[in-house]
């Protein structure tokens, strides 16, 4: 049974008017929209590299290599996008609209971070950082899944959100 009114209730926008204006002025957007896709294929190959080590013993050198390249593409697109974070809506984490999101960054910071520190002290087998760095990567798809439908949302809201601005100003010009 639904409470009454449950079902008026609008989602907030993502942004704001001001907050959309940043987000499209500032250069760190772009940033952002180069390092995802980055990510992502260097994602791709270093999981299959790390598969092909697991199944096949070789190539662990490879394995660890792209499992780096990675760890460093990911603090960089978590620094810009702290950096892009505090422009548009004025904390650098944890801002309201991708709390959830960010929290998920942490973990798969966390888990990454914990790969480079076995691999410089060597406390783990190296199946056992590479199946720490599979882990990494589940929760990276996760994260990343985070994002795609919240920005998916927002496109979706502001589209909306153009087509009754659009529908008023019809309205008002008619009256």
């Amino acid at each position: 049974m639904q409470h009454a009114g449950a079902g008026d209730r609008k989602p907030r926008p993502l942004y704001t008017p001001e907050q959309r204006r940043r987000r499209d002025e500032t250069p760190w957007t772009l940033v952002q929209g180069i390092l995802a896709p980055l990510q992502f294929l260097v994602f791709i190959i270093s999981t299959w590299l790390v598969v092909r080590y697991l199944t096949t013993g070789e190539g662990l050198w490879l394995a660890h290599a792209s499992i780096v390249v990675k760890t460093f593409i990911l603090y960089t697109i978590m620094v810009t996008g702290a950096i892009w974070e505090k422009v548009v809506f004025g904390h650098y984490l944890f801002a309201k609209a991708f709390f959830w999101e960010d929290m998920v960054s942490m973990l798969v910071i966390a888990l990454h971070t914990v790969y480079m520190a076995s691999l410089f002290w060597n406390f783990m087998s190296a199946e056992q950082q590479m199946y720490l760095a599979l882990v990494a990567y589940t929760v990276y798809v996760v994260n990343a899944a985070q994002f795609l439908i919240k920005l998916r949302a927002a496109r979706l809201g502001e589209a909306e959100a153009k087509k009754a601005r659009a529908a008023a100003s019809g309205q008002e010009s008619a009256k």
